[in-house]
């Protein structure tokens, strides 16, 4: 009998989970997520070209017309699900400046998560660091979206995501983060 109850109460405690774990929009409703999204699709290639300029948005590899609609598409699906959406921080390079702008309409440009492809470790620690630093010290309601390369993603939460990919995560107090959920391009923007 006892074996009987402790089953029931473990079902129960592990419903909402699971629930939770097959709709990012059960999740992302609760507010106080890290949303980590790379940019979406871009032109063909790897990189920028070499001289590139960040104030210079025809030097960079930019997003493709599919990726400007897979943004514009991410943002209706967020808006549609009524999820409440904090600060919207960006890495400064165009292709993430216009993913966050398509999707969420607002962007605030900041270097602790532009692209570490060229850093070299310190470089690399420094921008963690701050990173963590700001997490750990967010409070708002809502969740926080950060608009950002594959190279910070795996930095941060050791997970490659495609082009448009989110991962949703959850913040301890020293601002490292915990993987709840990584949402593909498609159903996001479905």
């Amino acid at each position: 009998m006892y074996r009987r109850h402790f089953l029931a109460a473990l079902a129960a405690c592990a419903a909402p989970v699971a629930t939770a774990a097959q709709s990012p929009w059960l999740l992302l409703k609760r507010g106080g997520y890290v949303i980590l999204m790379r940019h979406a699709a871009t032109v063909p290639g790897i990189g920028d070209p070499p001289g590139f300029k960040l104030a210079a948005c025809s030097t960079q590899r930019n997003l493709s017309q599919a990726g400007r609609d897979d943004a514009a598409r991410i943002g209706a699906a967020f808006r549609k699900h009524a999820v409440p959406v904090g600060p919207v921080l960006s890495s400064r390079w165009c292709r993430c400046l216009d993913t966050a702008r398509l999707a969420f309409g607002r962007v605030e440009p900041n270097p602790m998560i532009d692209s570490m492809f060229e850093d070299d470790d310190a470089a690399r620690e420094r921008k963690l660091a701050q990173l963590r630093t700001y997490l750990a010290a967010y409070n708002d309601p809502g969740n926080l979206v950060l608009v950002t390369h594959d190279v910070n993603i795996r930095a941060l939460v050791g997970k490659y995501v495609e082009q448009g990919d989110v991962v949703i995560a959850s913040r301890s107090r020293d601002g490292a983060l915990r993987i709840e959920a990584v949402v593909p391009v498609a159903q996001l923007a479905s």
